[in-house]
């Protein structure tokens, strides 16, 4: 779990990422992308939904979740895992430098996401062996089938 100072600096930089590209990071879709900044597994709106409806005053119905979960998206704050439909905030939100094109890696066994960076040459030459092929690449993020050291170490353990 991320710790709370973490979260206030995460939080702090999200509203400022926003406000640097015109966007207001409300309330609400800065109560969901607290959510995810503190979760440790990927979340789905559904599951969003709930958290938030526990915790706040008023209810918020899964379409509103997916609205604000769109915006957060488009504003590069959360990642958007195509293998589940759920959803991450970004690893480097509070960060100041640039970074690679983000990657992740999905433990098969907790669920838990460790986003990653590979350079752009990378995906440029994926990208060329694709249209080798007859393709043409449509989305360049990577969701690899993986196990973390916790889990790998328990797998170790039961052999």
């Amino acid at each position: 779990m991320t710790k709370t100072l973490d979260v206030e600096r995460i939080m702090h930089r999200a509203g400022e990422l926003c406000s640097q590209s015109g966007a207001r990071l409300t309330d609400k879709r800065a109560k969901l992308l607290e959510i995810l900044v503190r979760s440790e597994t990927p979340m789905s709106a559904y599951e969003l939904a709930d958290q938030y409806n526990r915790q706040a005053e008023q209810s918020m119905p899964a379409m509103s979740v997916y609205r604000i979960l769109d915006f957060l998206e488009q504003e590069q704050l959360v990642h958007k895992l195509s293998s589940t439909n759920k959803y991450l905030a970004c690893a480097h939100i509070a960060c100041a430098h640039e970074h690679e094109i983000p990657q992740f890696l999905i433990c098969r066994s907790c669920q838990k996401v460790k986003e990653i960076g590979i350079k752009s040459s990378i995906v440029e030459e994926l990208s060329a062996q694709v249209g080798k092929a007859g393709f043409k690449l449509m989305n360049s993020q990577l969701e690899l089938d993986c196990l973390c050291k916790a889990c790998a170490k328990m797998e170790n353990v039961a052999s």
